[in-house]
């Protein structure tokens, strides 16, 4: 899927082959710098110190749902579903739960460990 229709002034927008002539946002790079560089360096720094058990994959939990749910700003929702309820993606949507998820995984974690 492709990025959402930008702004003409953006300078790195792009035209997609079979999107249409109207630049859009680079999704992907967006994904890749979010979900892929930054998570990882966060959850590099964080895992260097002993956690809990589960602490780290708690804090990867929350960590790729945010950012994946920011990046669904800027990608075209499914063409079969466009936004669903709250003006949010599918995408957006299976990133609350595994937010949640992260959110009892970390709280787990605490009451383990102490």
């Amino acid at each position: 899927l492709w990025g959402r229709v930008a702004d003409p002034s953006l300078p790195w927008g792009m035209v997609f082959r079979g999107a249409g002539d109207l630049p859009r946002h680079p999704s992907q790079l967006y994904q890749i710098a979010l979900e892929g560089l930054l998570l990882f360096v966060l959850l590099w720094w964080f895992a260097r110190k002993d956690r809990p058990t589960g602490q780290v994959s708690a804090a990867f939990l929350l960590g790729y749902g945010f950012f994946r749910f920011v990046a669904e700003f800027f990608r075209e929702p499914d063409a079969h579903l466009g936004l669903l309820s709250l003006g949010m993606s599918m995408g957006q949507w299976l990133c609350v739960p595994m937010m949640l998820g992260g959110v009892a995984l970390w709280v787990w974690s605490r009451k383990t460990s102490g």
